[in-house]
């Protein structure tokens, strides 16, 4: 399928797989961030079809400038393009460079040379396609909590061969303190992170990405593959919204500073160019959108206790708010701005006759709603507050208010906006997004008629809706979750690992692939499950 693989030695991907990885003995994060020279491999990406940016991170006494080579062959013996770029100490010792004058549609090795002649491990990237392009396949990861578990699902993707971008659409890492999700009984061993305390200043944030960029699958991946990534919530904290979050309290300092120290330290360690939304495209075969809905401007989720604050029917409260407030139409997630930036770009790309719009996001677009089996779920003896908030989601759903007010469930106008603007472009939508945990299929509608289809990734390794009800069978939950649900085609609410979406002219195909195990390092898959999508639908094929 991938032509380009049939020129490429697989014992030399092999080779570059592993180079400079010893299994599972790199040094935690504390000895990379005292080591000196490069500490933590390389990366790539914001790809082009003529240029990408390239990433490493070297450490020394002073700022130090660095040398760039990209090369078509393995061996280097031709340079085709690169450049010097300094790593500062004022960046954390990261360096960043991109690179211009390459093919389109090719794969190319890179390296960094420091001034002493050492070398950073090869790193391999490739290029977009120009023109027609007759498949495409991206890789879709998020939610990737270490303390939970190995990053199994980053080293099995690494394993592949048809792969072309991997897509990481936030919760690349969790800002809690050490015994705060997981709590010390759910941690698994040998998973250490620092700092110990929750991330608050720049400092925390660098190290922690130290840390989880120490684990030798998340830097393989990175070595592999070009990546285009976006940041959720916990790059920030719980919950972030434009003016706070929900783990941000008064005595942790002013939000805009720990806000900033989040974003900074993002940009120093990921191979991303500095713009908080962009597009990518991917020949004539598909445009990638990639926005932002945590801290532009999103507007404070919606909070049950809030909506039920001094009233007394509660059943009667959550009825009004659903028929007023909820579909309050001055609420939203993106802006004005970035609407009109990725409206429009539906227009521009269905409008030249590109076949796909992939608008890789952050949060779950299509509606789930709490199913009134799940009253049964929790048991007897739960606490009376839990009880209370079972009680609660029973009624929400009866009011038809959604399970998750943090997703575009939350933001019902905002979605309706976004539904339409696809609907009037004649594009073939095709959403994916990660934030749940949860694997999920959704057939997207709007007034009554299909609008895409959403690609729900799962998460790496942090826990799901089997960690909230571990008696009810898989099957169990998500039956009652697709009869409460109408556009839910599909779920997984058990497994960890990623789902990858294979591109052609005329089809998506949807694989999502489950770890055997989080708690030890296999790389094993124990299922996978597949489905498709034709162009011109709007909707998952029938089963």
């Amino acid at each position: 399928m991938h032509q380009l693989w049939a020129e490429m030695d697989r014992r030399l991907l092999m080779k570059l797989g592993t180079a400079g990885l010893a299994a599972m003995a790199l040094p935690g994060a504390a000895q990379a961030m005292a080591a000196q020279g490069f500490t933590h491999g390389v990366a790539s990406g914001e790809p082009g079809p003529r240029s990408v940016l390239l990433w490493t991170r070297y450490a020394a006494a002073v700022d130090t400038a660095l040398t760039a080579e990209v090369s078509d062959t393995a061996d280097f013996v031709r340079i085709v393009g690169g450049g010097s770029v300094t790593a500062a100490g004022d960046a954390d010792h990261t360096a960043k460079l991109h690179v211009d004058g390459l093919e389109p549609g090719r794969w190319y090795f890179y390296r960094f040379v420091a001034p002493d002649g050492t070398m950073s491990v090869t790193g391999r990237t490739r290029t977009l396609p120009e023109g027609a392009a007759g498949a495409f396949t991206l890789a879709l990861f998020s939610c990737a909590n270490m303390p939970f578990g190995w990053f199994n699902a980053y080293g099995h993707a690494s394993a592949r061969s048809d792969i072309d971008l991997v897509v990481h659409v936030g919760d690349y890492l969790y800002e809690y303190k050490v015994g705060t999700y997981p709590s010390p009984k759910e941690a698994v061993p040998g998973r250490l992170i620092q700092p110990s305390n929750e991330l608050i200043a720049l400092a925390d944030y660098r190290l922690r990405y130290a840390a989880y960029r120490s684990d030798p699958d998340l830097q393989r991946l990175h070595q592999l593959f070009p990546i285009v990534a976006q940041w959720d919530d916990h790059e920030f904290a719980n919950d972030t919204w434009k003016g706070g979050a929900e783990n941000h309290q008064p005595d942790e300092g002013d939000w805009s500073a720990r806000e900033a120290a989040a974003m900074r330290a993002y940009d120093e360690w990921m191979p991303v160019g500095g713009a908080r939304w962009r597009s990518y495209q991917v020949g004539d075969l598909a445009t990638i959108f990639l926005p932002e809905t945590r801290i532009t401007a999103r507007d404070k989720q919606f909070e049950i206790g809030d909506i039920l604050a001094d009233k007394g029917d509660a059943a009667a409260a959550l009825k009004q708010f659903a028929e007023t407030g909820y579909r309050d139409p001055a609420r939203q997630l993106l802006g004005s701005e970035q609407e009109k930036w990725l409206f429009d770009g539906f227009a521009a790309s269905a409008k030249s006759g590109t076949r796909w719009q992939v608008c890789a996001q952050q949060i779950v677009m299509g509606s789930l709603f709490t199913p009134p089996e799940s009253k049964n779920w929790f048991g007897a003896d739960l606490p009376d507050y839990v009880q209370r908030r079972v009680e609660i989601g029973q009624l929400a759903a009866k009011a038809g208010l959604p399970l998750n007010m943090d997703s575009w469930d939350g933001y019902p106008a905002a979605r309706d906006r976004l539904l339409a603007a696809a609907q009037r472009a004649g594009a073939n939508l095709v959403t994916l997004s990660g934030d749940s945990h949860n694997a999920w299929a959704f057939d997207l509608t709007h007034g009554g008629r299909p609008a895409g289809i959403e690609v729900g990734g799962h998460s790496v390794t942090s826990p799901g809706f089997e960690s909230y009800t571990p008696a009810i069978p898989d099957d169990i939950r998500v039956a009652a979750l697709r009869a409460a649900s109408p556009q839910l085609r599909w779920a997984n609410t058990r497994d960890r690992g990623y789902a990858t979406v294979a591109l052609t002219p005329e089809r998506v195909t949807a694989d999502w692939h489950f770890v055997s195990s989080v708690r030890s390092h296999d790389l094993a898959l124990a299922s996978s499950h597949r489905m498709t999508a034709t162009r011109g639908r709007n909707a998952y094929d029938k089963d």
